[in-house]
């Protein structure tokens, strides 16, 4: 066998487009959005701001990398009420000068008059030249800063200059030892701590806070700070089960520091049990419970209860059991297939049931065993907002399809009553609840649902008020909550449940509601202002009759109901982006004459859109196509010059004319099908021509089933099949009927080369039976067959005998 000329057939179809012969609009999306990977409808901060870096993100390491509290504001406030100050005063001169400010505060006195006039007004810089004493510790601290806020550069590392760290160190020692008040006194034991830590002087470091910070009687979050540093200086000398609890502690008292301490609790790597050992009080055990909950993005309901055991009242609780609840909408709630969020689903084993059944009832497991928490959490009154575990309890039932027994912990709470937060979540579930008829695709009551909708559109587009940059939720940004959603809602409920019940023009409606960030788009254009999915919605599955559907809704906008919710939706669609895509529609059902309508009515200087070559330079990236040209083989793709493209338009044009021919000149009827027939054929994903009837074009596509109704063109090639035979029927002559033969051989193959991918065997290994299942019926085509029996004699037959190897093996017996 001549595996190299294979070209024509499979070779073209599967093994090279695998490979990437041209990547065209690939369809597979970009980077994960780290928070929205999975379809959630309970939102990660109803129990509040506090522990929301710690919430569930299986994609990130944390779920934000900025503690919810700023160091530099608390500390600020601190000296602002030391000395009677603005607070903002202090920020802006400890934290916001430039360089050269910054030197001649090194060197500040108590004669205000020589610093920028800009400073002669702030309140601290004045207190600071009426009190000696603060004057003299900011003075020092400037002088420490070169050293504690070195950048480090990993590809030009420079040395710290510990000898001149171990001085200053000394030097705040003294100060300390010397200093009465007890404010300046901690800040200048933490400055003499700090130098030694940094100078690698862990045991004097150690040293400075037992004998000045630890017993000092102020509640200065400096202290905090300082355990921090004695923690991270326990770890280096060797205790790394201490340090993990230190940091613990550190992660309790002070928020600012919060982050800080969770990542250096686990620097340390120390088993749970090893900071338990010193823990001394319940907080204290909390505290470590916590911690090991938010590192762990598996189920973890012992941390869970054993925060609770030692720290009811604690907001832990709450932050642990939404914590669980997100995970388990990971693992439970499925992605619609109209708008996959995830890209799980490529790498999705059809085969394995046993296994995903498994695996859902142990999710099921969990789910239990967290509904019986939350319940408790409620029941007996412990935690501050009981509330939650009622309104979690219902969530969850909600999620295992018990929605008498959600409504029902629905009804023990009184929604006025609750905190903001809750009572959004209350609503939103209550929404689900209703939603669920809708979900199983039983016919519903839609307009009960608006109050709700029009409340979460308020929801939606407030916090997206702000944003300059479109209508588009930013790209890993954690505060769209209920801009994800509602399009959650409308996307992975309300569309499908529409499309279930065969109104595919609402479902489209909806696909675009869900996108909508804003009450108006920005520019005149529908496929600018919404996602990849619901724009493939749109070009993937409507018909002309659901084209239609939309013009009919697109009237009722002014009405004050869901439909009119829906249509107000695309109030920016152009009327180029209609009748496009209407036109297209038409082409793909070959009503060629109506297709030829909708196209004249685009702007006289409509610019059809040509997809891209993203291998190509800019000048060569374009492609363009004519599938009135005849190729023998379908690799490589026979495209044509921009002169000698051909638009929609005139294909519809000419494909019109054709019809009209077969009809008329029934002589040369044979010859019009021929012509129709490589026309169509050229349209599929296998021709030159793909992009008049399709909008994107993957190495995947070939892999998945026939699924929108222009697959059976786009995939299948039914309707160039149906030509063929009509044009070889109607012919006499036996080169033309050989011609017919062979493209009817091409045709079949399509259908030969998707079930095999349907049906998932090995390329590699050339004993797979499935593998030779494929290739023998490569080999055994019965058009070949017929070729062979019926058109050997015929010039053309020695062509195709040279050009597909199939056809020549087939002849040859091999």
């Amino acid at each position: 066998m001549k595996t190299s000329k294979k070209l024509s057939l499979i070779s073209s179809v599967f093994l090279i487009t695998f490979f990437g012969e041209i990547a065209v609009n690939l369809a597979c999306g970009g980077e994960v959005d780290p928070y929205d990977y999975y379809i959630s409808y309970f939102h990660n901060n109803v129990q509040g701001d506090d522990y929301i870096p710690f919430a569930f993100n299986q994609m990130a390491y944390l779920n934000s990398e900025e503690d919810v509290l700023s160091e530099s504001e608390i500390n600020s406030k601190e000296w602002g009420k030391y000395l009677e100050v603005n607070p903002q005063d202090v920020h802006k001169v400890m934290y916001q000068i430039d360089s050269a400010t910054n030197v001649k505060l090194k060197n500040f006195d108590e004669q205000v008059s020589s610093l920028p006039d800009s400073l002669q007004k702030n309140t601290f810089i004045q207190a600071l030249g009426k009190n000696k004493n603060a004057r003299k510790y900011f003075t020092f601290a400037k002088s420490t800063e070169p050293f504690a806020n070195v950048n480090f550069d990993l590809w030009d590392p420079k040395p710290r200059d510990t000898t001149a760290m171990a001085d200053l160190a000394t030097a705040a020692l003294k100060l300390t030892a010397s200093e009465k008040d007890s404010f300046l006194k901690v800040r200048y034991a933490y400055q003499a701590e700090r130098m030694f830590h940094y100078a690698g002087l862990h045991a004097e470091s150690k040293n400075v806070y037992d004998q000045f910070i630890k017993t000092n009687k102020t509640t200065s979050a400096v202290k905090g700070w300082a355990l921090a540093l004695y923690a991270g200086s326990t770890r280096r000398l060797g205790n790394p089960e201490e340090s993990a609890f230190l940091f613990s502690k550190v992660f309790t008292t002070n928020p600012e520091r919060r982050i800080q301490a969770y990542k250096n609790y686990y620097y340390n790597s120390s088993p749970v049990n090893g900071a338990l050992k010193y823990a001394k009080t319940n907080d204290e055990k909390a505290s470590i419970w916590a911690i090991n909950g938010f590192g762990n993005p598996d189920f973890n309901i012992e941390s869970l209860t054993r925060v609770y055991q030692y720290e009811p009242k604690s907001e832990l609780n709450g932050a642990l059991l939404v914590r669980e609840v997100n995970k388990l909408e990971q693992a439970l709630i499925k992605d619609s297939d109209l708008a996959k969020i995830s890209y799980q689903y490529y790498f999705y084993d059809s085969d394995n049931s046993k296994s995903r059944d498994s695996i859902k009832t142990l999710n099921l497991k969990q789910l239990h065993l967290v509904k019986d928490f939350a319940l408790k959490l409620a029941e007996e009154n412990k935690y501050p907002q009981p509330e939650l575990g009622t309104l979690t309890a219902a969530y969850l039932s909600w999620m295992e399809n018990k929605d008498l027994e959600a409504s029902g912990y629905l009804a023990k709470l009184n929604a006025d009553k609750l905190p903001e937060r809750l009572k959004d979540q209350y609503r939103i579930t209550d929404l689900l609840i209703k939603a669920k008829n809708i979900k199983k695709g039983n016919p519903f009551n839609e307009n009960d649902l608006l109050p709700s909708l029009k409340w979460l559109d308020e929801k939606r587009f407030a916090e997206n008020k702000t944003e300059k940059n479109g209508p588009y939720v930013a790209w890993a940004d954690q505060d769209k909550r209920f801009t994800r959603t509602t399009r959650n809602f409308y996307q992975q409920i309300l569309a499908p449940a529409y499309l279930k019940m065969g109104d595919t023009a609402k479902a489209a409606l909806a696909m675009v509601k869900g996108d909508l960030s804003f009450s108006q788009m920005k520019n005149n254009s529908l496929f600018d202002n919404i996602s990849y999915a619901s724009t493939s919605f749109w070009r993937q599955y409507l018909s002309p009759e659901s084209m239609q559907g939309i013009a009919n809704y697109k009237t009722k906008a002014n009405g004050n109901d869901v439909t009119a919710l829906l249509a107000k939706a695309i109030n920016r669609l152009s009327k180029d982006e209609f009748y496009e895509l209407w036109g297209t529609t038409y082409l793909r059902t070959h009503q060629y004459d109506k297709a030829v309508q909708m196209f004249a009515k685009l702007s006289p200087n409509y610019n059809y859109s040509s997809p891209t070559n993203w291998y190509a330079d800019d000048a060569n990236g374009k492609l363009y196509s004519n599938p009135f040209i005849q190729t023998l083989n379908d690799y490589p793709k026979k495209y044509v010059v921009a002169k000698a493209s051909v638009t929609k338009k005139a294909f519809a044009a000419e494909m019109l004319r054709l019809q009209k021919l077969t009809i008329s000149d029934k002589k040369n009827a044979a010859l019009y099908f021929y012509k129709m027939a490589n026309a169509v054929y050229q349209t599929g994903y296998f021709g030159n021509s793909w992009f008049l009837i399709s909008y994107d074009w993957s190495s995947y596509d070939h892999a998945n089933a026939a699924k929108f109704d222009y697959d059976i063109d786009y995939k299948k090639a039914q309707t160039a099949k149906a030509w063929y035979l009509k044009a070889r029927t109607l012919s006499t002559n036996a080169d033309f009927r050989a011609k017919c033969t062979f493209m009817l051989a091409k045709c079949a193959q399509k259908q030969m080369i998707l079930n095999a991918k349907l049906n998932s065997f090995s390329y590699w290994d050339k004993k797979d039976v499935k593998y030779k299942n494929f290739i023998n019926a490569n080999y055994n085509n019965p058009y070949f067959k017929e070729m062979k029996l019926k058109y050997s004699k015929t010039p053309f037959y020695q062509v195709a005998a040279g050009a597909c190897s199939y056809l020549g093996d087939f002849i040859a017996k091999k």
